[in-house]
Order: structure tokens, then C-alpha cells, then sequence
């Protein structure tokens, strides 16, 4: 029992105070009716007889060291708060803090009215992982094992494999995402539905970061897949797009190209937004500028992804949102994006 009484004694000889929560803690742990003092003067009955007085004499003044000390932790905690109230008040003719509103970035500004623009013409939003395998993000998608995006100067694999289809890296398109879609569709009950998805997100390449160019941009692309899904379908489509993401005025070009993934294949040009189409070095005084890549989706990808090409037919598209975000409000640099300047982003509070 002497133990016990010394160490509590140490251990309120150490205590410190400095609110009323801990003032109130104070008290219940030492000087309550169930606190530590009072627990020791009840086991202080079962001690031998002639070890009480002593016993007692050490434990009374035990209790005058706990009281002593509470005493002197309330007056200080109680002269603390009259100091504190003792402070001037808020000066209310003070100029009010202005409350700074932020803003979207330019990018999800763009990306929302992309997305609000196919969703009115029956596009839904599908989603992705942005680490992928080369299966998903080349193999599904009908590119040849020697093709250049398949090597590490264009590509950030993540993981090689024994099994070259299973090797990791982060996808290069959003295209992944058109394959997991098929996929699942053609699993599901009932057999295969129409598919008519957009798929915004972000993709990584292997490049050199420059005002044209980055290691990491964004990306919407969109795939349309069901029965009699033609050229004119397509054309239609991002027709309607193009008029209403810029002007009406906005002229469109099909301009034939090629594809691993898309066949017949056309890039998507439109009259330069800063020039108006007269030339300027946006538009390397040409007066078009290109904005996306099209086509329809070539049968070894259908087959791929188990959809008979006989039967099923369709589209597919994709553009990068960083360049319709430049030619949208004229931004000259890419890398203006990704700086966090807000120089920069304050120009787009009003939108």
C-alpha cells in the first residue's frame, strides 16, 4: 500500500491543468468518491493494525496535496478566463473579409458541356480503370504486336509479363473502356443491347511536355454499336456536336485516315475558332484545325469482343478535351492547364 501511495503521489505532484474540462477530470480521477485518494483510505481497513497509523498520516496528506493542488488548478483556470474575457471585443466597423468564390477548372467546364451535349442525343457515361493491361488497351483493339505505341518510348508500362497481352501499364485511350462496355453487354441477360456510351477521362503517352503536348491529357471518346449503324450516323453525330460546342458558322471537314481500331477511319477537322478559317499559326495558316479521329468500328474489334459483325455494325470517335478546351478560349500553351496559375484560372470565373 505504501507503493500505491507513493506513486500516486508522484503522479499528482506531475498532474497539469489547463481548462475546466481537464480541471473536472482532475477531480473525478483523484478527489471523488470513487477517485484514487478515496479507494486508498477504504483499503486502508484491511491493512494490519499497526500499520494504520502510519498509514494514515501518509494518506491524509496525500488528500491535502490532491486538494491543494485542484485548489490552485482552479483559481489559475478561472483567472485564465477572465483574461480572456477581458479582451476588446470584435471591432464591427472593420471592412468585411471578402468571401473569395472559387471557379471550375477549364477542363471540367469543357468536359461537363461535352458530356451535356451527347447525353440530349442519348450517349450514357461509361468509366474505366486508367491502369490497364495491353489486352484492353492494344490486343482488343486490333493493333499488330510490332505497332509503335507498343514500345516503352511511347507507352508507360507499369509491369512486363511472360504473357505479352497481360503486361501492365496506363492506357494510352479511353478506348479500354469501349472494350470492358462490349464485353459486358455481350454477357448480359438477355443477350446483347444496343451500346451508344461516351467515355471522358484521363490517358497518359510517353511524351515529351511541351505547349502542344503533354504526358497526360484527357479524353472523351464515344462508341455506337447496333444493327444497320452507318457512315452517315457518324457524320451526323459530330456534326451536331461540333455546331453545338462552338457556332453554328463552325465548318466541318471528313478528312480520310487510318486506324488500327476503326475502318474505314476520317479525321475530324473544323474551321480555325482563332482565326475564323483565314490562317493563323494555330492552324499553320491552313484555316482547319483537327479536333478528333473517327470511324467505324473495324469487325476484328467486334469479334474480339464476341459481337457478330454481320449482325452488329457501328461507330466510334474520340477527341482530346485539352485541345477543343484551346481552340474553345483560345489558350496557347497546354501546359497552362496543369500549373495551378490563378492568373490563369480566374479568366473563367464568369463562365
Amino acid at each position: 500500500m505504501t507503493e500505491s501511495i507513493a506513486q500516486l503521489y508522484a503522479e499528482i505532484e506531475a498532474a497539469t491543468v489547463t481548462n475546466k474540462e481537464q480541471l473536472e477530470q482532475y477531480r473525478l480521477r483523484y478527489l471523488s468518491k470513487k477517485g484514487a485518494v478515496t479507494e486508498l483510505f477504504e483499503s486502508l481497513k484491511t491493512a494490519a493494525a499497526e500499520d494504520r497509523r502510519a498509514l494514515g498520516q501518509q494518506l491524509n496528506s496525500l488528500k491535502n496535496l490532491a486538494q491543494d493542488r485542484f485548489q490552485a488548478f482552479q483559481e489559475a483556470v478561472e483567472a485564465s478566463e477572465q483574461t480572456a474575457s477581458s479582451q476588446p471585443p470584435v471591432d464591427l466597423t472593420l471592412p468585411v473579409v471578402p468571401n473569395l468564390m472559387g471557379t471550375q477548372h477549364p477542363l471540367s467546364i469543357v468536359r461537363q458541356r461535352i458530356i451535356q451535349i451527347f447525353e440530349r442525343i442519348g450517349f450514357n457515361v461509361a468509366d474505366g480503370p486508367e491502369i490497364e493491361t495491353d489486352w484492353y488497351n492494344f490486343g482488343a483493339l486490333n493493333f499488330a504486336d510490332n505497332h509503335p505505341a507498343r514500345e516503352m518510348q511511347d507507352t508507360f508500362f507499369v509491369e512486363k509479363t511472360d504473357t505479352p497481352s497481360q503486361d501492365v501499364l496506363l492506357r494510352t485511350h479511353t478506348s479500354n473502356v469501349q472494350i470492358r462496355l462490349m464485353e459486358q453487354v455481350r454477357n448480359s441477360p438477355g443477350g446483347f443491347r444496343p451500346i451508344r456510351s461516351i467515355m471522358p477521362g484521363r490517358v497518359y503517352r510517353n511524351e515529351a511536355i511541351s505547349a502542344r503536348a503533354h504526358c497526360q491529357f484527357h479524353q472523351v471518346e464515344g462508341i455506337y454499336i447496333d444493327r444497320n449503324v452507318g457512315f452517315k450516323d457518324l457524320k451526323d453525330t459530330l456534326y451536331h456536336f461540333v455546331k453545338e460546342l462552338f457556332t453554328k458558322d463552325t465548318k466541318i471537314r471528313f478528312r480520310p485516315s487510318y486506324f488500327p481500331f476503326t475502318e474505314p477511319s476520317a479525321e475530324i477537322d473544323i474551321s480555325c475558332q482563332i482565326c475564323g478559317g483565314s490562317g493563323c499559326n494555330v492552324c499553320k495558316y491552313t484555316g482547319w484545325v483537327e479536333i478528333a479521329g473517327s470511324g467505324m468500328v473495324d469487325p476484328n474489334v467486334l469479334i474480339n469482343c464476341g459481337i457478330d459483325p454481320d449482325e452488329f455494325t457501328g461507330f466510334a470517335f474520340g477527341m482530346g478535351i485539352e485541345r477543343i478546351t484551346m481552340l474553345k478560349y483560345q489558350v496557347r500553351d497546354l501546359r497552362l492547364y496543369f500549373e495551378n496559375d490563378v492568373r490563369f484560372l480566374r479568366q473563367f470565373e464568369g463562365l
